[in-house]
């Protein structure tokens, strides 16, 4: 299978205590060094301190590692030669020995082979504007719809087209719940227009989730979960800026899977760092929340 648990992971796993999954591209292509190893160990303390055992996952040297040591930590935030790693990715990365940085589509797929069943990240995937000009749909769509795991999520990244990413998930039969809010969030911004249904309680997710395992629903649960109200961006300011990125795009003709990371720089410079500043508070927020789900998915299981 080509897996390898640390050591604080195969006793969680050993002990049936909670654990929460981590996605390892923040830290190799989503911040500078040593922003993004700092990052990435505070999260792993966010889920410790709150009795859960955290899962960063990355391939290393053509392994597929769930839970990582401080050192390699460190190599996947200085390195530059760490891949990109969404699931088309994963055979070749492995196969030639190489180390890659997952993506949420790889993580969600590492996470189910694992049975790792709750996985925060910032902001998923979703439907690019204009898609129904380049087919542009992210793959952390099909990922969520395969692979059966409960996703923690600020929302969809704000630069998609959400009313989309919303259709495509309802088409792909993803069951997509706000987390006390019946408004999907996007990303900085904690509110949208867009009407989706509510969850009251981590409990209420949790059982939720083991009644799709007992009627063996296959597709994986997202929970939209607001960026905190006093780190968010208000919509129309940061529309401003995403559309002012697009253009950039266009005029450089930025496409394909460049595009995100460019947009989202872009925007960092362009709002002198309030962006970096919401993603981080937001990415730590649903990090919280997957440990209340872990734990209370636990208790169910035990």
């Amino acid at each position: 299978m080509h897996l390898k648990y640390s050591e604080e992971v195969k006793k969680a796993l050993d002990n049936n205590s909670p654990i929460v999954a981590l996605e390892s591209t923040i830290i190799s292509h989503g911040m500078p060094y040593p922003d993004n190893v700092n990052l990435a160990s505070e999260l792993e303390d966010i889920c410790r301190n709150n009795g859960v055992t955290p899962a960063t996952i990355a391939i290393i040297k053509g392994e597929i590692h769930i839970g990582l040591e401080s050192e390699q930590l460190e190599y996947l935030g200085k390195s530059g030669e760490i891949e990109k790693a969404s699931i088309k990715d994963i055979p070749q990365i492995i196969a030639s020995g190489k180390s890659g940085a997952t993506t949420v589509a790889g993580t969600l797929f590492c996470c189910n082979l694992a049975g790792v069943k709750v996985f925060a990240t910032g902001g998923m995937g979703g439907v690019h504007k204009k898609a129904e000009e380049t087919f542009d749909i992210s793959a952390d769509l099909h990922a969520l719809a395969s692979n059966r795991v409960i996703l923690v999520s600020a929302g969809a990244k704000a630069i998609l087209d959400l009313p989309k990413t919303l259709e495509y998930m309802e088409t792909l039969s993803i069951p997509v719940f706000g987390y006390k809010t019946n408004l999907f969030p996007a990303f900085y911004s904690s509110k949208t227009d867009l009407k989706i249904k509510s969850i009251e309680s981590a409990q209420e997710i949790a059982a939720v989730f083991n009644t799709m395992i007992e009627l063996n629903v296959k597709t994986g649960l997202m929970i939209a979960n607001p960026v905190p109200e006093q780190d968010e961006i208000p919509a129309d300011v940061i529309n401003m800026h995403i559309n002012s990125a697009l253009d950039a795009a266009d005029q450089q003709n930025i496409t394909g899977a460049a595009i995100t990371p460019f947009l989202l720089q872009y925007i960092v410079n362009e709002t002198s760092g309030a962006s970096l500043k919401a993603n981080k508070s937001l990415v730590r927020n649903n990090v919280r929340l997957a440990c209340e789900i872990a734990k209370s998915l636990n208790v169910i299981k035990k």
